[in-house]
This record gives structure tokens, C-alpha cells and sequence, in this order.
């Protein structure tokens, strides 16, 4: 019997995942080069050197990672869809063997029990796009609506959750602004229309995937409690710009139908009429990423934006030094809930997760403790939320397999299953056999 935080038996158990971290077989069956694909041939942009043309191989080994699922006992899977694998160019004629792999996968996880939670857009914008401006061009989002439509119509009859853009804010924040991540763009604020048209395109991609028929449409963004780095009214004050980049960017136009006030200048000339209605489409969940809190400090006068990160101190950390706190996930959901109050519709943890290095051993045990920890932690932090009045519906562990973490490459693991970067072999962890015995346990009122 597994020992748990205290979860309704209705309580939704998944795991997540994203296409260009765990497909490969990035240039098979007709699939187009994505701005990953680009972003990673360029030299340093990855730590260890590595890329997502073979991943997880998951494309390959879609039966056998979909029997592991149906072995976790996990009630829903959260997966992306690969725009480059379904429109090579990101606009015109459909890709069948692309669209026909989506279609497969979706019936293999309904036959063992796993409701399919559909993500049209995890950062892997078809390289033709980019090369026409990507997200700065308002055009893309009529692209990504037409691309929403065709995926609607195939599957809308089969999925459960359709999420149709995955945490535009780190898109924004670090695709355009910084240039960390793919395409590696450094425009600091003035990256800022990218994420009216990441919202833009939510909104449209909504309305499409209704059009075809799915019932529910919700978001994935990536969300954390921004602490100032002291008590001065400078760190303050830059820590609720940031709460307003970070957070109000996105959770505002989505559910209140409006900016927070203090960027509005930013977007002059950028949001259009009938913009904001399009992006406040009725939500029937909406879809918290978290991992860490952020801490915020006055950036220097010579610095090109007002606020910069502050090293977040006292907790323990991840294998990639990121501060384990999960009273920040719960302080998170009790300030939305507080922030939003009848305007926010059920919420589900669309993605948590930790990074441990761990391997197996001797005997092939991959013994990650320290994850079961992570989880055993954020999940009795939800129950609490909860137990406050928060209505958390459920919570889907990043992520299913050891994938290419983006620019860390594959030194990080976040996995339930160990897949060896050589032969792709699977191996149960530990936290494996945990989180399917507590999901077990809770659908029968025991722990």
C-alpha cells in the first residue's frame, strides 16, 4: 500500500510529456525541421552537445511506452503534437503519415485505459514559419488556427483536454526575449508582441478545436510565486513587474479579457479590436506548470530590462539546482484562486517535476528517492489547496521518460522510466512502481 497525501478517489493521475523531448526521428514519414531543429545545429546552444533527433525514440516506441503507461495505472497522458510532423511547412497540405501516428497513438491509449491530453504546440515551430517571423508575425497565428482545425477534426471525438499552447511565457521569455531557447532571439521587451500572439493563436486554436467538436479546452502555463529578493520598495516594486511579465501576462487576457495595466504601454499599436475577446475563451480547466518559485531583484541602471533573477536560498535542490519548495506550489493556488475567484474554472497541475541523475545499479534498480520525495511533497501541497477550497482536479508528474531537456540536453532526467541514452532501453524507477501504487491506493479510498 502506498503512503500519500490524502486525494479525492476522482483525483486525475498522469504523466506528461512533449514531442521534440521524446519523438526523435525528427527527419522520418514526412516531418518538416522545426526551429529546434535549427536552434540545436547551432554550436553551444545545448550544454552537452545534444538534440532531439532521437530522443527518447518514442516515435518508434509508441506501443511499448503506451503499455508502460497502461502498467502505471495513470488515468490521463499529456502529450504535444508536432506541428512540423502534421504540416512539414506549418501551413498547406497535411502530412498523413504525421497526422496518422497522432491518430494511432490516441487509440493506443484509450484501449489501455488512459485518457489522451492533447497539446497542439510545445515550442516546435515548422522552420518556414520562423523564417517569416515566427511569433512576431500576426500571420502565424492564422497559420496555427488552420493547424488546429485539421488535428480537431481527426481527433476532437477521442480526446479528453486539448491544450492548445504550452507556457507561452517561456516561448516569450526565452525564445525572444533572451535568446536561450529556440529561435534565440534577444529583443528583451520587445519580444512582448510574440506573447499577444501566443495568447492570439490560444484563442483561435480554441475556437477551432470547438468548431470540430472538443469539449474540453484548457491552457498549460507555466506559473510560480515571484518573491522580492528583500524587503526594499526597489526589489519589491521589480519583483510585481516581473509577477506581471510572468503571470498577469498571460492568466489575465485569458481569463479576464485584459492586460495587466502596468504593460499595456507595450503593447500599444500591438492588440487590435476584438483581440482580447478572442483570447478569453471560455476555459474548462486551466493548466499550471510549476517547478520552482522565482525570486526577483532590482536590475543594475545599466541593464536593458528593470528586474533580474536572485538566487532562491534555503531549500534543497534538484540535480540541476533547482530549489525544491513545495509550499510554493501551494501558495501559488491559494493567491490564484484569491486573485481570480469566480473567473477561474478548475484547475489541473499540468506539469510538475525534478531532475535527479540517477541510474540504475548492479541490479537495475533506479533508485530516485529524491523524486518520489519531490512528488509526494508538491501532491500533499495540492491536497492542502484543496482542503483550503482550491478546486485542483489533478496533477500530471513531468514527465513519463528521461527525455532532451531543451538546452540542458540529456544530462537531465526527469523521468519516471530510465531510458538509456544508447540503446533506448526502458527501466521502471522507483518512482515508478511509487506513483502507481499511490494511484492504486487513492482510487480505493486506501493510503
Amino acid at each position: 500500500m502506498a503512503h500519500g497525501p490524502r486525494l479525492p478517489a476522482s483525483f486525475r493521475f498522469g504523466v506528461s510529456s512533449t514531442a521534440y523531448q521524446v519523438e526523435g526521428a525528427v527527419a522520418e514519414d514526412g516531418r518538416g525541421p522545426s526551429i529546434w531543429d535549427t536552434f540545436c545545429a547551432e554550436p553551444d546552444r545545448v550544454t552537452d552537445g545534444s538534440d532531439g533527433s532521437v530522443a527518447a525514440d518514442h516515435y518508434r516506441r509508441a506501443d511499448e511506452d503506451v503499455a508502460l503507461l497502461g502498467d502505471l495505472g495513470v488515468g490521463g497522458y499529456r502529450f504535444s503534437i508536432a506541428w512540423p510532423r502534421v504540416q512539414p511547412t506549418g501551413s498547406g497540405p497535411v502530412n498523413a503519415a504525421g497526422l496518422d501516428h497522432y491518430d494511432r497513438l490516441v487509440d493506443r491509449l484509450l484501449a489501455v485505459g488512459v485518457q489522451p491530453m492533447a497539446t497542439l504546440y510545445a515550442w516546435d515551430l515548422p522552420q518556414p514559419l520562423e523564417d517569416d517571423g515566427g511569433w512576431l508575425n500576426r500571420a502565424t497565428v492564422d497559420r496555427f488556427a488552420d493547424y488546429a482545425a485539421v488535428v480537431g477534426e481527426r481527433l476532437a471525438d477521442r480526446v479528453e483536454h486539448w491544450v492548445p499552447v504550452n507556457e507561452p511565457s517561456v516561448v516569450t521569455t526565452f525564445g525572444y526575449a533572451t535568446g536561450e531557447h529556440a529561435p534565440g532571439k534577444r529583443l528583451m521587451l520587445d519580444a512582448t508582441p510574440v506573447a499577444h500572439h501566443l495568447l492570439l493563436g490560444h484563442g483561435r486554436a480554441a475556437i477551432a478545436l470547438r468548431a470540430a467538436g472538443a469539449t474540453s479546452i484548457g491552457c498549460a502555463n507555466n506559473h510560480a510565486p515571484v518573491w522580492p529578493a528583500s524587503d526594499d520598495d526597489a526589489d519589491v516594486g521589480a519583483s510585481k513587474l516581473f509577477d506581471a511579465f510572468w503571470n498577469g501576462m498571460y492568466l489575465e487576457p485569458m481569463l479576464l479579457g485584459r492586460y495587466p495595466v502596468d504593460l499595456e504601454p507595450l503593447l500599444d499599436g500591438v492588440v487590435r479590436d476584438g483581440d482580447l475577446a478572442t483570447i478569453r475563451q471560455p476555459l474548462d480547466f486551466y493548466g499550471v506548470d510549476y517547478y520552482t518559485p522565482i525570486r526577483i531583484g532590482v536590475a543594475p541602471e545599466e541593464s536593458p530590462i528593470p528586474f533580474e533573477f536572485r538566487e532562491v536560498v534555503g531549500y534543497p535542490r534538484t540535480d540541476l539546482e533547482w530549489s525544491v519548495v513545495p509550499e510554493a506550489l501551494r501558495e501559488w493556488l491559494i493567491i490564484f484562486r484569491a486573485r481570480l475567484r469566480a473567473a477561474l474554472p478548475p484547475i489541473y497541475i499540468t506539469a510538475a517535476g525534478c531532475s535527479y541523475d540517477v541510474v540504475p545499479d548492479a541490479a537495475g534498480v533506479v533508485d530516485d528517492q529524491a523524486r518520489i520525495d519531490f512528488h509526494t511533497a508538491h501532491l500533499a501541497a495540492v491536497a492542502d489547496a484543496i482542503r483550503l477550497g482550491v478546486d485542483v482536479r489533478g496533477y500530471y508528474a513531468w514527465s513519463f521518460l528521461d527525455d532532451f531537456a531543451w538546452t540542458i540536453g540529456q544530462r537531465a532526467r526527469f523521468g519516471l522510466v530510465h531510458v538509456d541514452r544508447a540503446t533506448q532501453e526502458r527501466t521502471r524507477k522507483r518512482s515508478f512502481d511509487w506513483y502507481a501504487a499511490l494511484i492504486a491506493a487513492t482510487a480505493t479510498g486506501n493510503d
